[in-house]
């Protein structure tokens, strides 16, 4: 006998005894934790973007109130020539 027969075999007979009873409130329990993770998902997908753009908001303000994209002025004066 193969060992592909005999894994056929024992699934045959596992599947040949009676079925243990299920609870009778089994669906309500599942769609009411499916509905309960897809309610959370929703929420952590819905912070999470909140977030996003509050970052992006507070981001372009600093830009606006800071210009770090301009040069800062020197601490120095420039040498006096040609007087």
């Amino acid at each position: 006998m193969s060992g592909h027969s005999r894994k056929e075999d024992e699934v045959r007979r596992m599947l040949d005894l009676p079925h243990p009873p299920v609870p009778v409130d089994l669906p309500a329990r599942a769609a009411a934790r499916g509905v309960r993770a897809l309610n959370r998902r929703r929420t952590v997908r819905l912070l999470f973007w909140s977030f996003v753009v509050v970052v992006v908001i507070v981001f372009a303000v600093w830009a606006s109130v800071v210009e770090p994209w301009t040069v800062p002025p020197s601490q120095k004066t420039p040498p006096l020539e040609g007087w």
